[in-house]
């Protein structure tokens, strides 16, 4: 008994190409189990099949007779101690017993690959939605309610905006079309460039809506002049449509053959994740970007997501100044206060203009909830009012008033498309 026993090896003519690669890998028995599956790839692929074979047999438990699940937990189990005494030959011969224990006993699934590639599929979606629903949800801003802080969708010309016309057709005319590595660099800021030529005389006959697939436009048919134009993965036009933008239902006319039917520069609006989780813990503070839901606000539509700045809370008193400045209890809110640093960065002595800091105008056809309220209005309990940054070009709580504090979804936190000088965080 006091003699030790030693161990045959095993004559090196038995050992097989795979078993030699697999003494490589040898590992002392005494390694603890973690780095012993760290440094030895035959291990890491008998946990894998032990794994594998462990999840079939827990579907078929209910299918199979007790001498089969005897028979597949006694190989699992050999094939569990193998991989912990450190051997790799015993390891590869247990690997094919517990191969050849599972083929014999367990009930093949029809279309395995396409069994294991929905149930990633749909993990992953699980996954997906669950972030979605409790962390982070993607969001684009489709208007230039919040310019220049945050952009939605611009375009040259845009005679969407009942600006001058003659202005917009002299911006189309003078615009110019980059090519080469020009037009990949502005690519990647969001920037797109539609052009149609016409092929034939004749007039725009019709313009179809660009088919999508979920959040993608893949192409969108334009025939003019009896000839179909296909664009292909077309830009988003935000809230207006392409011959809106691009003045084809101001210009309803016949075109010459060569003339330039759309020429257009298409900006994408900002593409930004929304804070779903920070409000579960705390309240939204003044001064914060929210995104809240329509629903319940008087004249507006009822299925939308909107994004303003919150200016006040469920029992402050709002009073617009004529000095474009907000008075929130009787205390004017200014450029020291967080979040209002670029708001109220303005010149007093310029007017206020489209997509630029000039504070909160208070005029009746921008602000008619205000209108005849100089005392100003009183926010309901458990209520927000919000402002848009733009305010020459925001319909916000000037125009309809508070909101219920329900309909918040969260707040502004990531611009990840396009790469601007907004892309990153520091968005305010």
């Amino acid at each position: 008994m006091g003699k030790t026993e030693k161990r045959k090896a095993a004559p090196s003519g038995n050992a097989t190409p795979a078993a030699g690669a697999a003494g490589r890998e040898h590992a002392p028995a005494t390694m603890p189990g973690v780095l012993r599956w760290l440094f030895s790839r035959t291990v890491r692929r008998a946990m894998a099949l032990h794994k594998h074979v462990q999840k079939i047999l827990n579907h078929q438990r209910d299918l199979l007779s007790a001498p089969a699940i005897e028979a597949v937990q006694a190989a699992m189990a050999d094939c569990r101690r193998a991989a912990q005494a450190g051997s790799p030959a015993t390891l590869k011969e247990k690997m094919e017993n517990l191969e050849q224990v599972a083929n014999k006993w367990l009930k093949p699934y029809p279309h395995a690959a396409w069994r294991e590639n929905v149930e990633v599929l749909l993990v992953a979606l699980a996954v997906a939605m669950g972030i979605r629903t409790f962390f982070l949800q993607p969001f684009k801003i489709p208007t230039g309610s919040m310019q220049p802080t945050l952009y939605g969708v611009t375009s040259v010309p845009d005679f969407s905006r009942g600006r001058d016309p003659a202005a917009e057709e002299a911006a189309r005319d003078s615009l110019v079309i980059p090519s080469g590595w020009q037009r990949v660099c502005e690519w990647f800021k969001g920037v797109s460039y539609i052009r149609l030529t016409a092929a034939a005389d004749g007039p725009v006959q019709a313009v179809d809506r660009p088919f999508r697939i979920l959040i993608f436009n893949i192409w969108q048919k334009v025939v003019a002049g009896g000839k179909t134009f296909i664009l292909w993965f077309p830009p988003d036009y935000g809230a207006s449509s392409l011959e809106e933008r691009s003045g084809l239902l101001q210009r309803a006319r016949d075109f010459h053959k060569g003339e330039d039917i759309v020429k257009m520069r298409v900006a994408a609006g900002d593409h930004l994740f929304v804070d779903r989780m920070t409000y579960n813990f705390r309240p939204p503070q003044r001064g914060e970007i929210l995104v809240f839901e329509t629903r319940g606000i008087d004249g507006l539509p009822q299925d939308q997501f909107y994004i303003k700045r919150l200016v006040a809370t469920g029992g402050e008193r709002v009073q617009l100044g004529e000095d474009r400045h907000l008075i929130i209890n009787g205390n004017r809110l200014d450029a020291s206060v967080p979040h209002f640093e670029n708001v109220y960065s303005f010149n007093p002595k310029e007017p206020p203009g489209d997509s630029r800091y000039s504070g909160h105008v208070n005029a009746a056809r921008l602000a008619p909830y205000f209108d005849g309220r100089p005392e100003g209005v009183l926010v309901a309990p458990n209520h927000y009012m919000v402002m848009g940054d733009n305010t020459m070009n925001s319909l916000d709580s000037r125009a309809w008033g508070d909101f219920p504090a329900t309909n918040v979804i969260g707040k502004s936190f990531f611009v990840y498309w396009p790469f601007t000088e907004r892309f990153g965080w520091g968005n305010r």
